[in-house]
């Protein structure tokens, strides 16, 4: 017989069903995915640790697990709601089924509730916290549990995602540039790309000091994505300041993008509801291309979107917005080579809209290359002279 589970919101709204994964208590913030598809790279991307994830789209777990598609060594989110989970897994792709893996990684989920009823919710009155309980079944009872928990506000979880020892990734054929990686919380698939494009990835821990950063030898740094309230990272954009100061080529993505904007000098705030699935439409600035991207972040850059900005590092202005709600997706520097976006271009799994950022990358690299070379050229006839 299937246990009985309930998820319970800070301002009250309750919904009963059936337990799904573990059995137990869990607390987090409450919000919602638009996928249709990709629920194993949304349950191990480290974006989402201390968060209750509400799957929008009501069949769940029809393709199982595999492990191929993991974005790390484990499931991060804190807890999952669905509505149908599947009965049997029908892909041949996969090992096991989502259940089996919930239950292994002590995951508390429910199922059998309106999770569209539940995304509406939460889209009118805003991402809040909430449990899921197999245990204590009182709404009231388990609130007030709720109201005493942490805020996603003022989190710092970036160390808690991180890795505790450097790695490498290899590129794929032969080499072009060599960066390092800050991990605030990175998905597999990041390096993965890059490594297609003949960069080989140092991937550093989030607390890396500015002499780490630079004796890795990269050709230039790479933010990565992760959790957390990036006005917590003061540490981190002390480094990126000290960073962009030298010229060395920047690249962020997510939580590296809301970094970037603030050694910019400018302000992070919480989004109401956040933005999280892969059919976000994002615009392009420089040519006007609309792209179909996969986003998973409840920040945002505060950043005028009508003119550059003069910054201690030259002009900084917005690169693409959200159709949606015009929110600050993206940040490209004038005067210092760094740019970066707000979702993922990696996309696994999916839309690849994006992809093209990688290469925008490896274009920056080439040139600044081609510029340290033309530098050398002058140095060098400079002192025949």
């Amino acid at each position: 017989m299937t246990d009985k589970a309930i998820l319970v919101l800070e301002d009250g709204r309750s919904f009963a069903g059936q337990s799904y994964g573990a059995v137990g208590e869990t607390f987090g913030e409450a919000v919602f995915n638009t996928g249709m598809t990709g629920y194993q790279e949304t349950l191990t991307d480290p974006s989402y640790h201390r968060q209750i994830v509400v799957q929008t789209a009501p069949h769940i777990g029809n393709t199982g697990v595999n492990d191929e598609d993991q974005e790390s060594s484990r499931i991060w989110v804190s807890g999952y709601a669905v509505r149908d989970p599947a009965r049997r897994v029908s892909s041949w792709r996969a090992t096991r089924s989502l259940d089996e893996e919930l239950h292994a990684y002590g995951v508390v989920g429910i199922s059998g509730i309106d999770t569209r009823a539940l995304t509406r919710h939460l889209r009118e009155r805003g991402a809040m916290r909430c449990a899921i309980s197999t245990i204590d079944l009182d709404p009231e009872s388990l609130r007030q549990r709720v109201l005493a928990s942490p805020r996603m506000a003022g989190a710092d979880l970036a160390g808690e995602v991180s890795t505790e020892e450097a790695y490498t990734v290899e590129a794929i054929g032969t080499e072009r540039f060599s960066i390092a990686a800050l991990d605030f919380g990175i998905k597999a698939m990041t390096p993965h790309r890059l490594a297609q494009r003949g960069i080989t990835t140092h991937v550093l821990p989030a607390g890396s000091s500015l002499r780490q950063v630079l004796d890795a030898g990269a050709d230039a740094v790479f933010l990565s994505n992760g959790p957390g309230d990036p006005a917590t990272a003061d540490g981190a954009v002390s480094l990126l300041r000290d960073l962009l100061g030298t010229g060395t080529p920047v690249f962020g993505i997510c939580f590296g993008n809301q970094l970037l904007g603030r050694a910019f000098g400018f302000g992070t705030y919480k989004l109401r509801y956040g933005h999280r699935g892969i059919n976000q439409p994002v615009q392009d600035r420089a040519t006007g291309k609309v792209e179909i991207t996969a986003h998973n972040h409840g920040f945002a850059v505060d950043a005028p979107i009508d003119r550059v900005s003069e910054t201690d590092f030259g002009g900084v202005e917005v690169s693409h917005v959200c159709l949606n709600d015009n929110v600050v997706e993206g940040l490209r520097a004038h005067d210092v080579p760094a740019f970066s976006v707000q979702y993922h271009p990696e996309a696994a799994a999916g839309p690849h809209d994006a992809a093209y950022l990688f290469d925008r990358f490896a274009q920056l690299l080439e040139g600044d290359r081609g510029a340290q070379r033309v530098g050398h050229r002058r140095e060098e006839q400079d002192g025949q002279a």
